[in-house]
This record gives structure tokens, sequence and C-alpha cells, in this order.
């Protein structure tokens, strides 16, 4: 029997498309299998684009577990409520990148995260986040002394879908930062320190944990996914997701609406532990 064919010692799961319907709650299955997971003495790792003070709703569906968010550039303890370490883009580096993909991209404006802090340019319409924020800023630059845990940029949805937005990005900063989207419907793109991304983090993790990269599983639906995807040694990628993600994944899981990380995770638990 192979590795591949045993018990994970890790689960990672992206949250929005992949366990959190985006029009509904997360399934009492999806809950009731991370949770069996758990107690079957499985790490379970909720990894994510989304900031820390969108995470109450992990939070009160899973009683265990951590999270590493902002796309691998902080590591949030979910049930104190505080960071453990982050990874953020220096000062010069997001003058580089602003500087950059203003050059070369028409009506693009910015905003950042850092914990406990969310500020955007006026121009940037910041549609996840009403209300806060809410009178922006005139140049972002004029407030990057601290370094961004992630920098959005948001171009013209008229001009370039998120995979082409992606494209020019990745070919005039991707040797500074880490570039990705979660979000195939906007021009939107999410923006990481150099070699951060969810892969890394995850894997520097696992490293600590002792927890080889085959005895990791993990599942997603878009481009922020795909380095852990290719990281872990068992990945399934949404069927609704990107369609790129089977390039990265090892195999393809049922829709989140279906409770695809559900089904899977309940046959995983089925196999022998490995030692």
């Amino acid at each position: 029997m192979s590795d591949l064919d045993k018990r994970p010692k890790l689960i990672a799961t992206d949250l929005d498309g992949t366990i959190c319907p985006h029009a509904a709650p997360i399934s009492k299955r999806t809950i009731a299998a991370l949770t069996r997971a758990n107690e079957m003495g499985v790490k379970v790792f909720f990894v994510t684009g989304r900031p820390p003070r969108w995470m109450n709703q992990i939070k009160e569906a899973f009683d265990f577990g951590q999270a590493i968010c902002s796309n691998g550039g902080l590591l949030w303890d979910l049930h104190q409520e505080k960071v453990l370490e982050e990874w953020r883009i220096t000062p010069t580096d997001l003058r580089t990148t602003i500087t950059k993909l203003r050059n070369a991209v028409p009506e693009i404006y910015f905003a950042f995260e850092n914990h406990g802090d969310f500020r955007r340019e006026k121009k940037y319409e910041a549609r996840w986040d009403k209300g806060v924020g809410e009178n922006g800023v005139d140049d972002i630059l004029d407030y990057i002394e601290n370094g961004a845990i992630k920098l959005l940029a948001r171009g013209s949805d008229k001009l370039f879908n998120s995979d082409e937005l992606l494209a020019i990005a990745q070919r005039e900063v991707g040797d500074i930062v880490t570039v990705t989207h979660s979000n195939p419907w906007e021009s939107l793109l999410e923006i990481s320190a150099h070699n951060v991304s969810k892969g890394d983090t995850l894997a520097v993790i696992c490293e600590r944990l002792k927890i080889d990269r085959e005895d990791v599983v993990a599942f997603g639906d878009n481009p922020n996914d795909f380095s852990m995807l290719e990281f872990a040694g068992r990945s399934y990628i949404m069927s609704d997701g990107h369609p790129d993600g089977i390039k990265y994944a090892t195999a393809t899981a049922p829709a989140c609406e279906e409770d695809g990380v559900a089904q899977v995770v309940e046959e995983l638990l089925n196999l022998s532990p490995r030692p």
C-alpha cells in the first residue's frame, strides 16, 4: 500500500467556493466531515485569501483548526484571534509594484490589508468591504511605510478579466511579488510578498510539524490555491473551479454546492492511518 492510499495527517482547505458556498452557509455535512477528521487526529488548516476580520464564520462553525489567511501572508490563531506570524510586502517592493502596474495598466487602483487596517484609494471600489476604509485616500503610496500583508489591485472589468490582468502583472512584477487572483468574475488581483503564497506558508507549517507533503491533502478552486494544490501529495480542484486547476491538482472533487470536500474527506478517513 502506498502513502497515498493511507489516511492523511493534515487537511488544508480553501474556503470560498470550496467549503463555503457563495450564497449559502457551510453545510452540516462539511462541518461533520472535518470535525470527524479532527477527532481522528488529522490536523485541519483553513487556508484562505480572506483577512482575519472575515473569519468569524469559520470560528463559529468549527471549534478547532488554525488558519492561514491573506493567501499565506498571515498565520492566524482562529480561536484566540491573534496573529501568530506574518510576512509583509516591504515598502520598497510596494512602491515598485504599484508604480510598474500603474504604468502598464490603464485605470488600475489599489488597496492594502494589514491586520486591523484596510486602506483603499478613492477610485478603488470596495465591493466586498462596504463601509471599511469608507473615505478612501488619493494615493496609496502615501500610506505604505509599514508595508502590507496583501496588496489589492482592481482594474477595469471592461478592459480585462482577472486572468488577463494576472498575465500582465506576472510579466511586469512577478519577480518582485507573488501575484494571483481568486475571483474569475472581476478584474481584481491579490498580491503578496515574493515567495509568499498558500503553498509556501503551508510548506513552512508542515516542516515545523514534521509532516511530509505526501501526508497532506488540499482542496481549492482558484489560482490563489494552485500553489497549495501543487504542494500537497494529494490535492483536489473543485469541479466547478478554474479550468487550469487540474494542471496543479492530482484529482477533481465534486462542486462545493455538492459538498465535494466532505465527500472526499469521508472516503479518506476510511483509509488506514500511516504510522
